[in-house]
């Protein structure tokens, strides 16, 4: 049982890489040790699992549903190690946690270093990153997610709000003017970025009515973080969330205009898959980190 629980971890193992290759680095085992793995679980299945390709692999059907099953069961196992080495007795282990980059740097990171000195037997790894990961398939633990979300069966925590903010430089207000009404942004050079505003129509909201504006995008860029250099340095405006821009209106390199407007709000929430039994580790994370979260959102809004 041993050996087909560990050609099930090399299967995972080896879609998670995407290439046989892959899956042979990550895990540090020789490429015909993995080969040979997932072709014995095949013949002990009797069932192809994995098409093989040049180019790419590809699950078969029996092979997603063998897959699934494969997650289920070494998640169960783990759970099962984890309680009987006390880790829902005492809070210890290792937590895999995801923010989005800015939000986490400024906000979960500090709270992250403060619960560690309190909790000497658990370990964080925080993965910053903008892009919305799997709770499952990518091993995460915890996410803090910044937007509406989607149904399904994830425990969530709301933290509270933050409200998406127009600003530009003080310079470029000064030789183009301030857009006093959201209509006026046609008239303006403007910057976008790929993040939950993405795209060319910015809307706004006013008593509960909403304006869409087509503005002109001078510049497009990928993160949050260009889009708010770009702006300081005089080339338009853009729109980000309030959080992203704190310490540039603090210095006043940014100027925060169509605030009447801007009354449009994006819930903050910790979210995790809720599946079985919560360990302790990431109990003691939750009852510590919501309210020191919750507390910094009041402060920065």
């Amino acid at each position: 049982m041993s050996d087909r629980l560990e050609a099930m971890a090399v299967l995972i193992a080896v879609v998670d890489a995407g290439s046989f290759s892959g899956a042979s680095r990550n895990l540090g085992m020789p490429l015909a040790t993995v080969s040979r793995k997932v072709s014995d679980l095949e013949s002990h299945l009797n069932a192809r699992l994995l098409l093989r390709s040049t180019r790419k692999l590809t699950l078969t059907e029996a092979g997603q549903i063998y897959l699934v099953a494969c997650r289920r069961i070494l998640e169960e196992i783990g759970a099962a190690e984890r309680l009987a080495a006390g880790e829902y007795i005492t809070p210890k282990g290792e937590l895999v946690i995801t923010a989005p980059v800015v939000f986490g740097r400024l906000h979960v990171l500090p709270v992250i270093t403060d619960f560690l000195q309190r909790y000497p037997e658990i370990d964080i790894r925080l993965i910053l990153a903008d892009r919305t990961m799997h709770l499952l398939e990518d091993h995460v633990d915890l996410a803090l997610r910044i937007g509406n979300l989607p149904d399904s069966e994830w425990v969530a925590y709301k933290l509270g709000e933050i409200r998406p903010e127009v600003c530009a430089s003080p310079v470029y207000l000064a030789q183009h003017g301030s857009p006093l009404i959201p209509e006026q942004l046609r008239d303006h050079d403007c910057i976008t970025f790929d993040s939950l505003m993405s795209g060319r129509n910015w809307v706004f909201s006013k008593n509960k009515s909403e304006i869409g504006i087509v503005i002109h995008s001078r510049l497009t860029v990928n993160t949050a973080e260009a889009a708010i250099d770009a702006a300081i340095a005089g080339v338009g405006l853009t729109r980000v969330l309030s959080y992203q821009i704190e310490e540039a209106k603090r210095q006043g390199s940014l100027q925060v205009v169509l605030d009447d407007f801007d009354t449009t709000t994006w819930p903050v929430n910790l979210v995790h898959a809720g599946q079985g039994m919560l360990p302790l580790k990431l109990r003691a994370f939750i009852d510590y980190a919501k309210p020191a979260l919750q507390q910094r959102l009041l402060t920065a809004s």
